[in-house]
């Protein structure tokens, strides 16, 4: 009776294990699995893995043998606005395939950096461009302040000692030239951490800065303090969109959009009237065709503002067929440093595919994708173009979003389709959010979860699925990625504030306080 009892409890817990199993790694119920034969022959044999890793062991020894400490000369800094790992992760199978590499990812040091804000755990692109771009951390909306300097300040940029001084003011200090590139405003966070110093992102004109009832005659503006103060003035390439912070409300722009300014100024005017009152060669456009008329390899300043607003997302311009009217991110970073390349000194400059991000925000995730592959051309384009004896360039996120993949798609399957069925016999996406405004696309208080069609999915257009509903999808508190190539790209690997990042090139550099 005894041995009859154990057995009984053996079996008992076996099949409590093989239930545990079950739930640990759910199979879920595969709405299409014939379809999905293995195409991928060699994987299937052990030897492929041994060779792959041969090669990597080859590699890391040549990284090591011909690691670079040659003084940069040039440093490049690629910003992925919210290009978290996932990002990156999904954009290899949109590429075609998850073992492919996204461009940046071949470069032969990798990082993480900690993405935290002084007072929040998950980031915003304001406090965090003070870190990567002045090597201090911040608060929360707050840009080139340190965080004795709360959000909303009127004069909280006024004290000296609380202003960070960003590595373009330490480039420009030291005879390099500087410049930034970006498919946002020019005066959006990102690039603000450039050249301003400002309590809360969102002043970008005058009248944002009125609306929170501080005097715009003494708390400057964004955009005026890219125009009128000396790390923007110097700046010898500044191209992006925004061009309604720049101009009166009373006047409409090149493509017929109003302003949003209410002091009267034309900044762009005034931007020109500088460059000739300095007898310096300085050229304004505002299209694709105005960039390609200019002799880049003599012009001293460079201004592009393509938009009255954002630039429009990467794969938009292919489905919308304005390839010829707006142009590209790795277009516009190759017109920055053809004009850059001029300084026998160096430069350095700041890149940035912020419209990531911005698709994220809104749990556009094929746009998101799109855009995260376009940005790696343009990384590609600067590495082309530039020696890596010689220039530095370092890739990177401001932080990370609540975008995930799951399921157990089939290799095969197109990462924004459709994964297995879920236990109520509907679909689910690979990708989806924790929150957002793509609630209702996948649920709806009738009828449960919704019936989702690869058709619908397909659609740009489309918002993938969330947890919570939320108007805009937030940030993650994920570390991010950081990838290196050229001098001294070795100092990036490993676990690291984000605040470490500018120290890290200005030594490779010898610029600045790190020199």
């Amino acid at each position: 009776m005894a041995r009859r009892f154990i057995l009984l409890l053996v079996l008992a817990v076996c099949l409590s294990g093989s239930a545990s199993g079950q739930r640990d790694h759910p199979r879920g119920r595969s709405f299409d699995a014939e379809s999905h034969p293995i195409k991928y022959a060699e994987e299937q044999q052990t030897q492929y893995w041994v060779d792959k890793a041969q090669a990597k062991l080859l590699s890391k020894l040549a990284e090591q043998e011909s690691a670079t400490t040659n003084k940069a000369k040039n440093v490049i800094l690629f910003l992925g606005d919210g290009m978290s790992v996932h990002t990156v992760t999904a954009t290899r199978n949109l590429l075609g395939d998850s073992a492919e590499q996204v461009y940046f990812e071949g470069f032969p040091y990798t990082g993480l950096s900690k993405t935290y804000c002084v007072n929040r755990q998950v980031a915003d692109s304001a406090c965090t461009a003070t870190a990567y771009l002045g090597g201090v951390k911040a608060n929360y909306g707050t840009i080139g302040v340190n965080a004795n300097v709360s959000r909303y300040s009127c004069d909280g940029a006024a004290n000296e000692e609380d202003r960070v001084l960003s590595i373009a003011h330490w480039a420009q200090a030291a005879g390099k030239d500087a410049g930034l590139v970006t498919t946002a405003r020019v005066t959006h966070a990102s690039p603000a951490g450039v050249y301003a110093h400002i309590a809360d992102r969102n002043w970008e004109n005058d009248w944002e800065v009125a609306n929170r009832e501080c005097d715009p005659e003494q708390t400057i503006d964004i955009a005026r303090q890219l125009v009128e103060q000396p790390v923007g003035q110097q700046l010898k390439v500044i191209l992006g969109g925004g061009r309604k912070n720049f101009i009166d409300a009373t006047v409409n722009d090149e493509e017929g959009y109003p302003g949003k300014r209410t002091d009267g100024r034309h900044l762009i005017r005034s931007w020109l009237d500088q460059k000739k009152e300095a007898n310096v060669s300085a050229k304004y456009v505002w299209s694709r065709k105005g960039l390609s008329l200019v002799d880049l390899e003599n012009t001293d300043y460079l201004l592009g503002l393509f938009a009255n607003d954002h630039l429009p997302y990467n794969g938009d311009r292919d489905r919308k067929r304005s390839q010829l009217a707006d142009p590209s991110l790795s277009e516009l970073t190759e017109a920055a440093i053809t004009v850059l390349s001029r300084n026998d000194k160096g430069f350095f400059l700041f890149v940035e595919g912020a419209r990531i991000d911005m698709a994220h925000h809104d749990t556009f995730a094929k746009r998101s994708l799109e855009d995260t592959a376009e940005f790696a051309r343009a990384v590609q384009k600067a590495r082309e173009l530039t020696s890596e004896d010689d220039t530095l360039i370092v890739v990177t996120a401001d932080h990370a979003h609540v975008m995930s993949i799951n399921g157990y798609p089939y290799r095969d399957q197109e990462i924004t389709g459709l994964a297995q069925l879920a236990d109520d016999n509907l679909p689910y996406t690979i990708l989806s959010y924790a929150n957002g405004p793509g609630y209702y696309s996948g649920y709806n208080r009738a009828e449960g979860r919704a019936l989702l069609k690869e058709k619908l999915v397909a659609d740009s257009d489309y918002q993938y699925p969330t947890l919570a509903p939320l108007d805009a999808e937030t940030h993650g508190g994920d570390d991010v990625a950081v990838y290196a190539s050229g001098p001294y790209a070795q100092y990036f690997s490993g676990n690291y504030e984000q605040s470490n990042i500018p120290a890290l090139m200005a030594r490779a550099a010898g610029i600045g306080p790190y020199a």
